[in-house]
């Protein structure tokens, strides 16, 4: 093997054999099979921050809603200071949707890009803890379902 190796520097052959490129391949292929899974996991816990901090946000512009309307029915994704919050409103991915069936309850909840939902609620003026998510144990969904 060494002394192919001498003869081939002493003929002035220059490149890689076929096998030493298929060898530095399959080192990537491998690399690029553990990396991957590692990236869309990091990708799915962003998206899922994304979701808590849009939906804990809003909870802000529904309280200050409250404070002029009285009645949080009057503070859902049509009320003005939810809509210029710059928050995006709906139940789709990356959005926040606010809803009440009473004057002093109301849910928020924040649907993440990769499909998680997370859940903060108020009932009769009294936040209801743990907040809620669907995914246990998953992204950024701690385990039981709680955030």
């Amino acid at each position: 093997m060494l002394r192919m190796l001498r003869e081939r520097m002493h003929n002035e052959e220059k490149g890689f054999t076929l096998i030493e490129l298929l060898v530095v391949i399959l080192i990537i292929g491998i690399l690029a099979a553990i990396a991957l899974p590692a990236f869309l996991g990091q990708r799915q816990k962003g998206q899922d921050s994304e979701a808590k901090s849009n939906a804990r946000n809003i909870v802000s512009h529904v309280e200050s809603c409250y404070t002029q309307e009285q009645d949080y029915q009057q503070c859902t994704n049509s009320a003005q200071d939810l809509t210029a919050s710059g928050i995006p409103l709906g139940t789709g991915g990356g959005q926040v949707n606010v809803t009440s069936t009473a004057a002093d309850s109301y849910q928020v909840v924040g649907t993440s890009k990769s499909g998680n939902h997370f859940t903060i609620t108020k009932t009769t003026g009294n936040f209801v803890k743990p907040y809620t998510c669907d995914t246990g144990g998953k992204a950024g969904c701690g385990t039981g379902g709680k955030w």
